[in-house]
């Protein structure tokens, strides 16, 4: 039998599209092991970093068999999975859906771990969540910046 490991994330952006970073707090309950990261990004938009933390997150997990809780603020994120936007999104095979290199690098992860997905309110007081944000804020304001080469190419191929 697995940990029960809860996933808090966060996304965040200056402008949109701007500089964007994500935060993330992962933790094994019942246990004090607790990890935090971030990255940033130089031109991106705030739900591609909502997602890519999930994204993320979820490649940080080893092994599979757990239960995963994850939370977010993202609705774009939690709806699409909670209220299965998801699964009509691939039945069109992603046709006007934004951020499809995302969504089909989540799929396989979401089948893998299962994680149930759980919205918070940001910036009301949420004690990881505020954690996530400050993460993120930092990662594109003060860190290395990445590229975000989904962005950066749908945005090159939208000129033509």
């Amino acid at each position: 039998m697995g940990f029960t490991i809860s996933i808090f994330t966060d996304g965040a952006c200056s402008k949109n599209p701007g500089k964007g970073g994500y935060g993330i707090v992962m933790r094994i309950e019942g246990r004090r092991h607790e990890k935090l990261f971030s990255r940033g990004f130089r031109k991106t938009t705030n739900n591609r970093m909502e997602l890519l933390a999930v994204i993320a997150a979820l490649e940080e997990l080893k092994t599979e068999g757990h239960t995963i809780n994850l939370y977010t603020d993202s609705k774009y994120v939690t709806d699409a999975v909670n209220k299965n936007w998801l699964s009509n999104w691939q039945k069109r095979a992603f046709r006007n859906v934004k951020n499809p290199d995302l969504w089909k690098r989540f799929i396989p992860l979401y089948a893998k771990h299962k994680p149930t997905f759980h919205w918070v309110k940001g910036h009301a007081g949420h004690r990881e969540n505020e954690i996530c944000d400050q993460l993120a804020v930092t990662a594109y304001k003060e860190g290395i910046l990445e590229i975000d080469h989904g962005f950066e190419a749908q945005e090159t191929n939208s000129l033509f």
